[in-house]
């Protein structure tokens, strides 16, 4: 008897339960819930709690705090894929009169705006959302901190004045487009602004003694759209697939690949832990994985969501404490746990529908310079140019229509690559953004840049 492929192993699985085990006992965590996907579905779920005869279960809601940027970075997508903005906007342009308006949307998505981490006191999180009902009040007289577009700095104020642009453009509140436009579409039936029975309380717990508090629950108001939300493991999970693979219904598979894209420049403390952000996401090189994701805090409550994009593996992590388990730790190391026992099965390789003898004979061996490098067509459509030993520049290259490729990644993304013919047909050399390709190296049959020595190549005679 074989286990079917989309089940986890009982090894697995306990190894799992293992992890939040030890992550609730040591962080000492009222109740912790965690979930696994794979495969584009859940396929485990666990809890421990302190409470005897008791496990929440994937449909008990959790505060998420910030994840819910996440979601308002979907909202601001939508309106870029349809036309409405574009993310080198101003915000001036479409919401003005924020005496912040000079910060581009993307830049306000990847918090390179330069605005405050905070609003002014008294602190947002724990008092109620009325104290600040105008945009004002939660930019405060002197909102910027850092010049715009010149270093990540994490602003919740931000990701408000997404929420009031989402609401300008869209003629509806922050809420009601986000449950119509994104948790409608994904099922995400049980994620919402309020909490819905069954639903965790907020605790502290005292740093020196096993004793607890609850924690006040604020409607946040004006700053909803940067950490309002309550979810479950069980929504969050669907979630991590649509922000995996995209749902045409919400946003493309190209527009979520955007979102996880580093968006931001890296400041020099997080060089060495190899994070940055994206739009409406952070990105992570965590046990030799890029994982991409976001956590939450608000008082009473902790959140993580990692992907492993390549491992086709996501994690989800909840917990009703306001400081505790390291529940990004946990993220990455269920995905870990996951990835390295049960390692993703490729897909059967498939040779391509088609062959196009203009695009096959430009496969092989180039040089640039003395430089050694492939050209291979794969069978996605795409062609990928690679060193053929070493460390090097490489890319994958997206057809054009007309017989040039545009790159995709690294230094060549957003680049031009293309033949160069004679006038009989044959290819003389390629071009990728003025570097010339040949047959070999400094070929004399073509036009080299500075061109080629007529006495060739020599020893040191």
């Amino acid at each position: 008897m074989t286990t079917p492929q989309e089940e986890l192993l009982p090894g697995t699985r306990r190894a799992l339960l293992h992890r939040i085990a030890v992550a609730q006992a040591e962080g000492r965590a009222p109740s912790l819930v965690a979930a696994v996907v794979r495969d584009r579905r859940a396929v485990w779920h666990g809890s421990r709690t302190s409470v005897d005869g008791h496990g929440p279960d994937e449909n008990v809601q959790y505060r998420i705090g910030s994840i819910t940027k996440t979601f308002t970075a979907v909202l601001v997508l939508r309106l870029r894929d349809e036309g409405v903005l574009d993310l080198g906007d101003p915000l001036e342009k479409h919401l003005p009169g924020t005496g912040a308006g000079e910060a581009t949307v993307a830049e306000l998505l990847a918090h390179t705006s330069g605005l405050a981490a905070e609003s002014p006191a008294p602190w947002w999180e724990r008092t109620p959302g009325t104290l600040r009902p105008e945009l004002a009040d939660v930019l405060g007289e002197q909102p910027f901190r850092h010049p715009v577009g010149r270093r990540f700095h994490y602003s919740n104020p931000g990701y408000t004045l997404l929420g009031a642009l989402v609401e300008k453009l869209r003629g509806a509140p922050w809420e009601e487009v986000l449950r119509r436009e994104v948790l409608g579409p994904l099922g995400l039936d049980r994620t919402s602004a309020q909490p819905r029975m069954p639903h965790a309380g907020g605790w502290a717990v005292h740093p020196w003694a096993d004793a607890m508090l609850p924690e006040p629950v604020e409607d946040l108001g004006r700053m909803a759209p940067a950490g309002q939300l309550w979810s479950t493991t069980a929504d969050l999970a669907r979630f991590a697939v649509f922000l995996t693979h995209g749902d045409d219904r919400v946003l493309g598979a190209q527009s979520v690949r955007e979102m996880r894209t580093p968006a931001a420049p890296t400041e020099a403390s997080d060089v060495g832990d190899g994070a940055t952000y994206g739009l409406g996401l952070q990105i992570q090189h965590r046990d030799g994985r890029l994982l991409t994701g976001h956590s939450g805090s608000l008082p009473g409550f902790l959140a993580n969501l990692t992907i492993s994009v390549a491992d086709d593996v996501a994690a989800v992590v909840l917990a009703n404490c306001t400081s505790g388990p390291l529940v990004s730790v946990v993220g990455a190391d269920l995905v870990r746990i996951v990835a390295e026992a049960e390692p993703r099965i490729p897909a059967a390789w498939r040779p391509l529908r088609d062959v196009d003898a203009s695009v096959l004979e430009l496969a092989g061996q180039w040089y640039w310079g003395t430089h050694a490098v492939a050209l291979r067509l794969t069978a996605d459509g795409l062609v990928s140019l690679e060193p053929l030993s070493g460390n090097g520049r490489r890319s994958r290259f997206r057809a054009n229509g007309d017989g040039t490729w545009t790159g995709l990644e690294g230094y060549y993304a957003g680049e031009l690559l293309k033949a160069v013919r004679r006038p009989d047909g044959s290819v003389s050399h390629l071009d990728l953004g003025s570097f010339v390709f040949t047959r070999q190296p400094y070929d004399v049959g073509a036009r080299v840049p500075g061109g080629v020595d007529p006495e060739g190549w020599r020893g040191i005679g």
